[in-house]
């Protein structure tokens, strides 16, 4: 018997924002799975923000429609903000409040029952670390666990779809990876999280399928090994046991850069599994062994700044596949 796939957590059709003169967005489209870690990339300005707060009922898009948890943004705004969580770029926390006292406000915000609420309270404080630190108030927290507790706050209500506007700014490394542990675990949970970041690394280590924003447009979409290759760069590496291996196999293919000391081959190519394996195949047929191979791709930073180079008046979707 086949089953019904479930409907996706986010959709966007032809999404529509200026504040002026400027436009913001210009026609976005996303479509966003339940349970996936969607990253949202972009320049300052590029419109990521302004999405958010769109898709989180915050504000109003000019044109377009979209859906948050099957509800319509526009026309059922209060049931889409019973169904999300957002943490913004800036920590909601109060720093006069403890840890636990921050979390039982938001329980009763929720209406939560008092059992309920405490229930709640002390389960997130000790899902995100918190327990030790709990009865101090919130200003002494460090930015590490400012944050964590920020995304725990955001979790009382039990969201199904969480927003992170730039979750990790002005995190430590270590900081950053914690909170990279937690996203993990709630994707897990069955959570849909729509992230936006600065950093590339994080939409590379994280997100399930990535859009670039330039110019209030998506440039292109797709996962990170789709987008990377994307940009020309790309090639395999190929290493032989002996310079007559390795003759023979610059012979066969036009365009590569051979290595004589390293016994190495450069071969461009974006390094799909059609790509690899015709031209293994290739190499095969001829007789010709290989001692060892890597494919080498332009990471997420080469990605970023060519796509966001293009200029505004250039086509601009580019899908990396559907």
């Amino acid at each position: 018997m086949a089953t019904t796939p479930s409907p996706p957590a986010i959709t966007s059709s032809g999404l529509r924002k200026s504040f002026g003169d400027h436009v913001v967005l210009d026609g976005i489209d996303l479509h966003v799975p339940r349970g996936t870690v969607f990253a949202l990339l972009g320049p300052n300005g590029s419109g990521k923000t302004t999405t958010v707060r769109i898709l989180s009922t915050l504000i109003r898009a000019d044109g377009g429609q979209a859906a948050v948890a099957g509800h319509d943004v526009d026309r059922s705004p209060g049931a889409v903000r019973a169904a999300i969580g957002v943490t913004g770029q800036f920590s909601a926390v109060d720093g006069l409040l403890t840890g636990e006292e921050n979390l039982r406000l938001m329980a009763d915000l929720h209406r939560l029952g008092r059992a309920e609420g405490r229930r709640r309270v002390a389960d997130l404080l000790a899902r995100f670390d918190l327990l030790d630190a709990a009865r101090r108030t919130a200003a002494t927290y460090s930015g590490g666990m400012r944050r964590r507790l920020d995304l725990a706050m955001t979790l009382v209500g039990e969201p199904s779809v969480i927003f992170l506007d730039e979750p990790t700014t002005g995190l430590d490394p270590r900081s950053r990876r914690t909170m990279w542990q937690i996203i993990r675990r709630l994707v897990a949970g069955g959570v849909t999280v729509f992230l936006t970041t600065q950093y590339l690394e994080e939409a590379d280590a994280l997100a399930d399928r990535i859009a670039v924003l330039d110019h209030g447009r998506v440039v292109a979409s797709g996962t990170a090994d789709e987008l990377k290759r994307l940009i020309p760069g790309g090639h395999v590496r190929l290493r032989f046991a002996d310079a007559a291996g390795l003759d023979r196999a610059a012979a066969m293919f036009d365009g590569a850069a051979r290595d004589d000391d390293a016994l190495t081959l450069r071969v461009p190519g974006d390094g799909g599994a059609g790509a690899l394996r015709a031209l293994l195949d290739r190499l095969d047929a001829a007789g010709v062994e290989v001692a060892d191979l890597s494919v080498h791709t332009p990471d997420l930073d080469d990605v970023f700044f060519a796509l966001t180079g293009t200029p505004t008046n250039q086509p601009a979707a580019q899908e990396a596949t559907r």
